[in-house]
């Protein structure tokens, strides 16, 4: 679930930042995507890391 929102909150954050510096749309679709993997890989990473500290 954590990832899911990571994704989210990633291409929410890339397209933000491709708009803010006045790219077209195939821009702003390629850093949507691009910050969704990084921000998605990074929470899960950050989620295994939580488990296996905790159990």
């Amino acid at each position: 679930m954590l990832t899911i929102a990571g994704i989210l909150a990633g291409a929410i954050w890339g397209g933000y930042l491709a708009r803010r510096r006045k790219g077209n749309r195939l821009d702003i679709m390629q850093y949507a995507v691009s910050s969704g993997i990084a921000f998605g890989l990074l929470t899960f990473f950050v989620s295994l890391v939580f488990l296996r500290l905790a159990s």
